[in-house]
């Protein structure tokens, strides 16, 4: 049984706990204190194997706790309060420089993995790009996310970052909103996504992999097989939910980039939701399941 630090408890974070704590014992940091006990003391949670932690990545005070934790494996997956550059700094460079600096120590510590996002793919011109397109952010949270990622680089063990497309599933609805709204952009782009149940599998795959033994790469593009225009979802949905469709709607993709996960796929994963249509039809089901 390993031991695993998961850094940043949300939804994503949760669900990774989930499927690890059947075999491992898994630490969740998160900073809200609710359903917590002592501050900085582990709450159990309903597997024996998953116990909360309560602290902030912003203030290196809070993180005392994690510098006698000496996990195997450590997953940084924080999300950043706001759209500001300011946010993004303090949740993904200085947050995990904070945490990385409590486990200078920690010779038992064999992998890190930072859920990054593919903003740090900038090309915006219908490009199709893969694992070995080149990094170049036009936007400040492609910069931070960057930025974050090159402090892995100064670690003595390896490292993964896992670049994240747009991830739905249960609770994010903004495109089954969106296109029950009837105001779509007007622009029509390429767009990528993966749902949360496939990346929270597959970054456990990974991890099981390198308890194994096995050598993991770098980084990964974790997206599904299928990048689609924006409008081909929305029009999609709107069938799906007998709405109309826009009159302005296109058929044709003119912005954006097409993802391929050749990284992901030459892992041997399998994709339970491997495109929109069949993860969107199984949240569509969901919500209208009594």
């Amino acid at each position: 049984m390993a031991k695993i630090l998961i850094v940043g408890f949300g939804d994503l974070g949760l669900a990774i706990a989930e499927l690890l704590a059947v075999r491992h014992a898994v630490l969740g940091l998160r900073r809200q204190a609710r359903n917590l006990q002592t501050y900085g003391q582990p709450s159990q949670s309903q597997s024996s194997n998953l116990s909360i932690l309560q602290g902030d990545v912003t203030d290196p005070a809070s993180l005392q706790v994690l510098h006698q934790l000496k996990p195997e494996l450590i997953l940084y997956c924080v999300a950043a309060d706001a759209q500001t550059d300011a946010a993004y700094q303090a949740q993904y460079v200085n947050g995990l420089a904070n945490v990385l600096a409590t486990q200078q120590e920690n010779t038992a510590l064999r992998h890190v993995f930072f859920v990054s996002s593919t903003r740090v793919y900038g090309q915006d011109a219908g490009e199709c790009l893969d694992d070995t397109s080149a990094l170049s952010p036009m936007d400040f949270g492609g910069q931070r996310l960057l930025e974050a990622e090159q402090l892995l680089t100064n670690l003595a063990c390896p490292t993964t970052a896992l670049r994240l497309s747009g991830i739905y599933g249960p609770g994010r609805l903004r495109m089954i909103n969106l296109a029950k709204s009837q105001t779509w952009p007007t622009i029509n782009s390429w767009s990528n996504r993966i749902h949360r149940d496939d990346a929270a599998a597959f970054i456990v795959f990974l991890m099981e992999q390198v308890l194994a033994g096995q050598v993991v790469q770098t980084s990964y593009i974790v997206s599904d097989d299928a990048p689609a225009s924006l409008h081909e979802v929305l029009a999609w949905l709107a069938d799906q939910m007998q709405i109309g469709i826009p009159s302005y709607a296109q058929q044709q993709a003119s912005k954006g980039k097409r993802l391929a996960n050749g990284l992901m796929r030459a892992t041997g994963y399998q994709l339970k939701y491997p495109n929109f249509k069949v993860g969107y039809q199984a949240l569509l089901a969901s919500l209208t399941t009594p």
